[in-house]
């Protein structure tokens, strides 16, 4: 669903500015500038309107939170979100997945979270997925060693596409499951997660962890799953 055009966007961003990082690549291999006591970095690739990220800045205060979103009209509501919580350990960035690399140095990153992201059905588009093997092992250029990727959908094809993925570009599979909050709510939602559950639908998620990518690996996904 296309989001609708804000009002006033530029001054709206403008007004958000403590949050806002309009030049990334400035801060290439000194994101710990921003908060220096911070014990990990943590980013979301396109977080929407922003919940997922601050409500998980406010549970984690030791942790710097940094969020890449593609569409300003959704950013915005994110950094205002933000704003409104008080959060001093999120920031935004206005930028695109395929170049992080020119964001972030080698192992700067110590855990991305990409939640409910474009399935982009059909072959001729696969190259576009999130957790196609090709931005899986752009990933790993600015993940630590072990670092982790954790990856949450309501779309089961993608899902079982990306469960061969994920040990194709050297992540070793863990926390397997196709219907995470089968009994209860696990961990912070996002508003599509929220909506998703409410209407009965199944929750997949899975945790790929940095690996040796010369090793060959293989995925037996139903061995892995957890109830």
């Amino acid at each position: 669903m296309r989001m609708r055009k804000k009002k006033n966007l530029q001054p709206r961003m403008e007004s958000c500015e403590t949050c806002w990082i309009k030049e990334p690549k400035e801060l290439r291999g000194t994101w710990h500038t921003l908060m220096p006591e911070a014990k990990e970095i943590h980013l979301e690739l396109g977080c929407g309107k922003g919940r997922f990220t601050c409500e998980m800045a406010q549970t984690h205060p030791d942790v710097l939170f940094l969020a890449v979103e593609r569409v300003p009209d959704a950013m915005i509501i994110a950094m205002e979100r933000a704003v409104s919580m008080g959060m001093c350990n999120v920031f935004f960035i206005d930028g695109d997945a395929e170049v992080l690399s020119d964001y972030f140095a080698e192992g700067e990153v110590d855990r991305i979270y990409i939640n409910f992201c474009d399935p982009w059905p059909g072959h001729r588009h696969a190259r576009r997925r999130l957790t196609h093997e090709g931005f899986l092992k752009r990933y790993r250029a600015v993940l630590k060693e072990k670092g982790e990727i954790h990856f949450k959908t309501d779309n089961r094809d993608l899902f079982e596409y990306s469960l061969f993925q994920f040990p194709k570009a050297g992540y070793e599979l863990s926390e397997v499951t196709r219907h995470l909050h089968q009994h209860g709510v696990v961990g912070v939602m996002t508003d599509y997660e929220e909506k998703f559950h409410t209407q009965g639908m199944p929750i997949h998620r899975c945790v790929g962890t940095k690996g040796d990518l010369s090793l060959p690996k293989e995925v037996e996904a139903d061995s892995k799953e957890e109830a």
